[in-house]
C-alpha cells in the first residue's frame, strides 16, 4: 500500500493485487453486483512513486464492460503524471471482457491475458510519478517495473479529502482517470483525493457511512441524490433519517471535520419526475444508450423523490443540524451544473456528463469549497 493511493484495501488474488474503494466488512454486507463492479472498479486510485527511472511498465489484468448489441466501449485511460502534469495516456490489450445484457440483467465474464502500460523517455531526474488507473475497469496489479529504483513518496502534509457520490463522480464519460471532476478538483484545491464516487450505488448504505467514519480524512463531501431517485429506492418518509443516520455515522469518526453535504446537479429528466430510470434502447445499435424517466409525477403526492424534492429536504436537513454543527455545509449542485449549463453542454445520455462538463463542475466546485471563503478553504482548517 506504500505506493499505493485512493484505495481503501488490496486483495491478493490468483490475478495479482486488486484495489478496493470499500473494505471487506462493507462489501460482506451487499449483494449487489452493481456496487460490487462499482468499488471494485479504481476510480482516484493512483500508483505514486520518486523515481529517476526513465522508463515505467505496469503490467495489469483489466476486466472492460461490454454490452450486447451495443459498439465496444473505449478502452480505459492509464494517465502518467511527473510532478502533478500530465506526462503521457496509455491503455493495457486483452484483459477479460464482462458482457451484460442490458434487457435481462444477465452477464457473463470472458477470460483474456494481462496487459502491459509502458511509458519511456521520461527525464533522467528524480521526480513524483503517478499513474491513474482507469475508473472503469476493474484492474488486477500484476507488477510494476522501473529502470531505476522507486521509493515511496513522502508526506507533503496535503490534506485529506474524502468524497462519495454516485456515477458522475465515479467519472461516467470523463476522457481519463485524472480528469474526471473530483480528481480535478482535488488537484486545484492541492489536496489528497480519496474517492468513493460509486456509480449506481450512492444510496445512503450505512457500511458505506461506516467506511467513511473510519477512512482518515480532513475534508468530507457527500453528493446525495441522483441514485435515489433513479433506483426509485425509497421514499420522503425513509429518506430524511436515512440522511441524518448517515451524517451521524460520518460524524462518529470526524465530529469537527468540514463536512460538505452536495445536492444533485441539474438532470432535467427527474428535476420533477421520479424515477426509476430505465434505459431507452432504441439507438443502442447506434452506440447511442439514453435514459428516461419511467416514473410519474403525481407520484410526489404520495412520497416519491424528484431532485427538486431531494434538494429541498437536504437544504432542510443541514441548516437544522449546523445549528449544532458550525462545520456542516450545504452546495445547491445546480450551482456546479444548472439550466445554463444544460443548454450549452446537455448530458449526451440524459443522465452523464461529458468529459468538457466534468472539467466545468471540477472547476467550480474548487471555486466554492477550496475557495476563499469555502467550506474547505485552507484559512477555515
Amino acid at each position: 500500500m506504500d505506493l499505493l493511493r485512493g484505495a481503501l484495501e488490496l486483495e491478493r488474488t490468483a490475478h495479482g493485487l486488486l484495489p478496493h474503494r470499500l473494505p471487506c466488512r462493507a462489501r460482506a454486507q451487499s449483494a449487489d453486483g452493481q456496487l460490487a463492479m462499482a468499488e471494485a472498479q479504481p476510480s482516484g486510485v493512483r500508483l505514486v512513486f520518486r523515481t529517476r527511472a526513465t522508463t515505467v511498465e505496469l503490467d495489469a489484468l483489466r476486466t472492460k464492460n461490454a454490452y450486447v448489441g451495443a459498439p465496444p466501449r473505449p478502452d480505459g485511460v492509464y494517465d502518467l503524471l511527473v510532478d502533478g502534469k500530465l506526462a503521457g495516456q496509455s491503455g493495457v490489450t486483452g484483459g477479460n471482457v464482462l458482457m451484460v445484457d442490458m434487457t435481462t440483467g444477465a452477464a457473463e465474464t470472458r477470460p483474456g491475458p494481462a496487459g502491459t502500460v509502458r511509458f519511456s523517455g521520461l527525464p533522467d531526474t528524480m521526480k513524483d510519478v503517478e499513474i491513474w488507473l482507469p475508473y472503469n475497469e476493474m484492474t488486477h496489479l500484476v507488477s510494476l517495473r522501473t529502470d531505476a529504483p522507486a521509493e515511496p513518496l513522502p508526506d507533503r502534509g496535503r490534506r485529506k479529502w474524502l468524497h462519495h457520490g454516485s456515477s458522475i463522480s465515479h467519472g461516467s464519460n470523463a476522457a481519463s482517470p485524472s480528469t474526471i471532476w473530483p480528481a480535478l478538483a482535488g488537484s486545484l484545491g492541492g489536496v489528497e483525493l480519496t474517492n468513493l464516487g460509486l456509480g449506481g450505488s450512492a444510496l445512503l448504505d450505512p457500511f458505506t457511512a461506516r467506511a467513511m467514519r473510519d477512512t482518515p480524512a480532513d475534508l468530507i463531501s457527500v453528493k446525495i441524490g441522483i441514485n435515489l431517485v433513479n433506483t426509485d429506492l425509497m421514499r420522503l418518509r425513509a429518506f430524511g433519517p436515512a440522511v441524518h443516520g448517515f451524517l451521524d455515522t460520518i460524524r462518529e469518526g470526524h465530529p469537527t471535520a468540514p463536512l460538505l453535504v452536495v445536492s444533485p446537479v441539474l438532470c432535467p429528466i427527474h428535476e420533477d419526475t421520479p424515477g426509476p430510470s430505465v434505459p431507452d434502447f432504441s439507438d443502442l445499435s447506434a452506440g447511442t444508450l439514453r435514459f428516461r424517466a419511467a416514473g410519474d409525477p403525481a407520484e410526489r403526492a404520495a412520497g416519491k423523490l424528484t431532485l427538486n424534492v431531494i434538494r429541498d429536504e437536504l437544504a432542510r436537513i443541514v441548516k437544522q443540524r449546523a445549528a449544532d454543527d458550525p462545520n456542516l455545509h450545504h452546495l445547491d449542485g445546480r450551482d456546479l451544473y444548472g439550466a445554463a449549463d444544460f443548454a450549452e453542454l446537455p448530458l449526451p445520455d440524459q443522465l452523464h456528463p461529458d468529459a468538457a462538463t466534468h472539467r466545468r463542475i471540477g472547476e467550480r466546485f474548487a471555486a466554492l469549497a477550496f475557495g476563499s471563503g469555502g467550506p474547505f478553504a485552507a484559512e477555515r482548517t
